[in-house]
C-alpha cells in the first residue's frame, strides 16, 4: 500500500516511531478477537451509562455513542509541548481580540481586521460594548481544533470560544481505556487527566470577585446533543445543573430556586448560545434562557463563562485574520498556523475563502467538531457558482464556514495482525485559564 499521509504510528521507512514501540508489541502480542471483544464490552458499557452525543440530520439516526477505538492517538511529551504552547499563545490572543473588539479597537484603528468583519457580524454583541469583565476575561475555556497534514505540520481547523464540548467524552474514553487496558498504562508513561473536573471548578470560581462564589451549569435540557456533558461536569465538579426555568433575576441579581428558598448564583457555566440566555435581550421566542439575566450580567452580579459575544472571535469569516492577532497583541509569530486559506475580499469587508482550483475545498462541520471527520468537500462548481453569482469582488456565502486550502490529513493506523487500514485522525484539544491567571492546555483530546 502506497501512503501519501503522515502516518502517526509508522514513518516512511515503515519503522514504529519511538513513542509507539511499546503499544505496538503489545499490540502484536494481543489476539484480535480480543480486541474485538474489547470493543464490543466498551460500545456495551458506554450503551448503559448513557454516554452519547446527538448527531443531527443523519439518515442513521441522531444518538450516538461515543466512537471508541483501541488504537490510541499518542503524542510524545517533546511535540505536545509545542502544541500546547502555539495552543495558549492562540487563545492568549482571541482573548485580547476580544477585549480590544469591545473596547478600544485597537486593531480595526490599525487597519489589520476592517471594521464591518467583525461589526457587521451576527455574533458580535453590541451589548458588550464597553462593558468591563473581571480579569478582562472572556473566554474562560476554549477548544481548538487541530489538524496533521502530510509532512507532519499541525495546523488549526478551528477554535471554539463559545460553548467548547467534548471533554466529557476525552475523559470518559481514559476511564474505559484504563479500565479495559490496564497493562498499556502500566507500562507507559501517560499524562493523567483526570483532573480537569477540578481545575475547571478552580477556573469558574477564579473568575468571580467574591472569596466563594455559588456556581452552577445552565444546560438547555436534556434534549441537548450534548447533554450527558452538561451533566457529567456539574457532578464531577460537584456543582448544581440547572435550566432557565430554575433561575430567576430579582434587583439586577441571579437565584436558584431550592427546597430551602432562593439562593444566590455568582457564576454561570453556561451550555447555551447567547441568542437563547435572556428571552428580554436577546430571542424573544426564548424558552430556555433567564428573563433579565443580561441586566444582571451587566450590572456584575453574575459571571459568565463563556462571556456573551465571544462567538465573533471563533467566526468562520474571523479565522483568517487570528495568526495577524498574534503578531499584533503579543508581537509573536504564530507558533500553530491556519490551515491555509485564500481570502476572497467581499463588499463591506467581509472574507470567504475558497479552495484551490482542480482541489476540493474543506469546510468545518459546525454540527460535529472534532468527532466525525475534519470537513466535508466543496467542489470546484460548486465554489465558482457561488463566486460568479454575487455582485463583483462580493462572494455568496458571508458568514458562512469558509472554504480552506485542503491539506492532506494524517492517518492513524490500525494494524489487526496482517491487515492495515487508516483513517484519518484530527486532534481537538481544551484549555482554560486558572486561578493564577495563566492558561492551561489539557494534554488530551478526541482524535
Amino acid at each position: 500500500m502506497i501512503r501519501t499521509f503522515y502516518d502517526e504510528m509508522y514513518d516512511a521507512g515503515g519503522v514504529v516511531r519511538p513513542h509507539y514501540r511499546e503499544f505496538a508489541r503489545w499490540l502484536g502480542d494481543t489476539p484480535p478477537e480480543l480486541l474485538a471483544q474489547r470493543r464490543r464490552e466498551a460500545d456495551l458499557l458506554f450503551h448503559r451509562a448513557g454516554i452519547t452525543f446527538t448527531l443531527y440530520g443523519d439518515e442513521q439516526g441522531t444518538e450516538r455513542l461515543i466512537p471508541f477505538d483501541t488504537i490510541p492517538r499518542s503524542i510524545p511529551a517533546s511535540e505536545w509541548r509545542v502544541v500546547e504552547r502555539g495552543c495558549i499563545q492562540r487563545v492568549k490572543a482571541l482573548n485580547m481580540f476580544l477585549a480590544d473588539l469591545y473596547h478600544d479597537q485597537r486593531i480595526i484603528k490599525a487597519g489589520i481586521i476592517p471594521a464591518e468583519q467583525v461589526l457587521a457580524n451576527e455574533q458580535y454583541q453590541l451589548a458588550m460594548q464597553g462593558l468591563n469583565l473581571h480579569r478582562d476575561l472572556y473566554s474562560h475555556i476554549s477548544g481548538v481544533d487541530l489538524v496533521r497534514d502530510g509532512d507532519g505540520t499541525y495546523y488549526v481547523l478551528e477554535d471554539n470560544l463559545r460553548t467548547p464540548s467534548g471533554v466529557s467524552y476525552m475523559l470518559e474514553d481514559r476511564k474505559m481505556m484504563m479500565r479495559l487496558f490496564p497493562e498499556l498504562f502500566s507500562a507507559q508513561r501517560i499524562a493523567p487527566i483526570d483532573h480537569y473536573p477540578n481545575l475547571l471548578l478552580d477556573t469558574l470560581k477564579s473568575s468571580s470577585h467574591l472569596d466563594n462564589p455559588s456556581v452552577v451549569v445552565l444546560t438547555p435540557g436534556r434534549f441537548n446533543s450534548a447533554f450527558f456533558e452538561h451533566a457529567f461536569l456539574a457532578r464531577e465538579m460537584g456543582v448544581e445543573l440547572v435550566e432557565g426555568a430554575d433561575l430567576f433575576v430579582r434587583d439586577d441579581r441571579v437565584f436558584m430556586r431550592t427546597t430551602d428558598g432562593p439562593k444566590a448564583v455568582d457564576v454561570i457555566y453556561r451550555r447555551l448560545d447567547d441568542a437563547f440566555l435572556d428571552p428580554l435581550a436577546f430571542n424573544p421566542d426564548s424558552m430556555l434562557g433567564v428573563p433579565g439575566l443580561l441586566a444582571a450580567y451587566r450590572s456584575g452580579n453574575v459571571v459568565l463563562a463563556n462571556a456573551i459575544g465571544t462567538g465573533v472571535a471563533d467566526d468562520k469569516s474571523v479565522y483568517p485574520y487570528v495568526t495577524d492577532m498574534i503578531r499584533f497583541y503579543l508581537d509573536e509569530e504564530p507558533i500553530l498556523k491556519n490551515v491555509p486559506t485564500l481570502a476572497v475580499p467581499q463588499a463591506g469587508g467581509a472574507v470567504t475563502c475558497a479552495g484551490q482550483p482542480g482541489r476540493p475545498g474543506r469546510q468545518g462541520n459546525p454540527g460535529l467538531r472534532g468527532l466525525r471527520h475534519a470537513g466535508r468537500p466543496c467542489s470546484d462548481r460548486r465554489r465558482d457558482r457561488s463566486l460568479s453569482g454575487a455582485p463583483q469582488g462580493q462572494a455568496a456565502c458571508v458568514h458562512r464556514p469558509t472554504h480552506l486550502v485542503p491539506v492532506d490529513l494524517s492517518d492513524l493506523c490500525r494494524k489487526w495482525h496482517s491487515t492495515a487500514t487508516y483513517r484519518s485522525a484530527p486532534l481537538c484539544s481544551v484549555r482554560s485559564r486558572n486561578p493564577r491567571r495563566t492558561w492551561r492546555a489539557y494534554p488530551r483530546g478526541l482524535a
